[in-house]
């Protein structure tokens, strides 16, 4: 090397990074024509770790705090450098600081819906939001497995890697998690611990742990939402007689007013709505007995049309006629 090469070189006293903002994972001081001083000084803050990396090889890492360079903090990198024990000559080698803090508010969610099983219908197509936390744990697996020897590595670089596996552990979990679509959304906060334990070891495998994971929303496509309502509503009927006997009860006012509230009016309406509450009748008993009529012992004649009707009958359901 020239001695004008030598003399243009810039010694590095102070190595420290502080964060610009949120998000960065991994950042590669600049290093360019410039050589670390023996003695200088590398200040690690909190929330921040640093690997020293010579020649591709990963040579010593630093935890928190302040520590001046020399043999006894630089073990591992005085021996692969073949150094001598005074440790006069300054030394080139990339330093890498790491982002430990908690990177918050990444949120995952499905695309499509993905159909997984379930123990009430067989098997639902379900869509699902939600978030979830992690930090850098292992700096040296991070920058073996992710980083690399990028300058700037960010969050949002890593994000579809994540989301895309926290997607391919979703239906596992949800399918192991052993609760009912329909008990789910009191038992969110046992799927997201599920969810949690199941991508612990796919976050570690990359040097990171997961903190959090939230499930915000869990539902189904429009179209099975809709059957569902439609089943919960006949559910909330309950008994079919019961609720159509109700429902002539509540026609009675109705039919009354009708044709000006005359009595004529009144017995026809009170005709129609009896006749409708039978029908549906017959149909139930039809349902449960095979039967399309009703039993001879259980019926008389009107007096006024002759059709038959249920002996118990007050009006005629044909005619509307009253009945002794």
């Amino acid at each position: 090397m020239a001695l004008g090469d030598f003399l243009k070189k810039q010694f590095i006293d102070v190595i420290q990074w502080t964060e610009d903002g949120d998000g960065v994972l991994a950042y590669r001081y600049p290093m360019q024509d410039m050589e670390i001083q023996n003695g200088g000084k590398l200040t690690v803050r909190e929330s921040q770790m640093a690997l020293f990396v010579n020649e591709g090889e990963i040579a010593d890492a630093f935890s928190p705090g302040l520590y001046t360079l020399n043999t006894r903090t630089l073990p591992l990198l005085t021996n692969l450098r073949n150094w001598d024990k005074a440790f006069k000559s300054p030394f080139k080698s990339d330093v890498y600081f790491f982002s430990t803090r908690i990177q918050t508010d990444q949120r995952w969610g499905t695309q499509q819906p993905i159909t997984i099983r379930d123990k009430d219908f067989g098997s639902v197509r379900l869509r699902g939001f939600g978030m979830y936390s992690y930090h850098l744990d292992d700096p040296q697996t991070f920058h073996k497995k992710v980083s690399g020897t990028r300058a700037v590595y960010a969050a949002g670089d890593l994000e579809g890697q994540l989301r895309n596996t926290v997607l391919a552990r979703f239906a596992d979990a949800f399918a192991t998690s052993g609760v009912p679509f329909l008990d789910m959304a009191a038992n969110q906060g046992q799927l997201a611990d599920k969810m949690k334990q199941v991508l612990a070891p796919s976050f570690t495998e990359l040097g990171l742990t997961i903190d959090t994971f939230v499930v915000d929303n869990l539902s189904l496509p429009d179209e099975l939402q809709a059957q569902l309502d439609a089943r919960i509503g006949m559910n909330i009927v309950g008994n079919l007689q019961q609720y159509t006997q109700y429902q002539v009860a509540k026609s009675i006012p109705i039919a009354a007013a009708n044709e000006g509230g005359g009595g004529a009016g009144l017995g026809a309406g009170l005709g129609a709505g009896m006749a409708m509450g039978k029908a549906m009748a017959d149909a139930i008993g039809a349902g449960s007995t095979g039967a399309g009529a009703p039993h001879a012992a259980d019926t008389k004649f009107c007096s006024a049309c002759g059709k038959p009707i249920a002996k118990a009958s007050k009006f005629c359901p044909e005619c509307g006629a009253a009945q002794a």
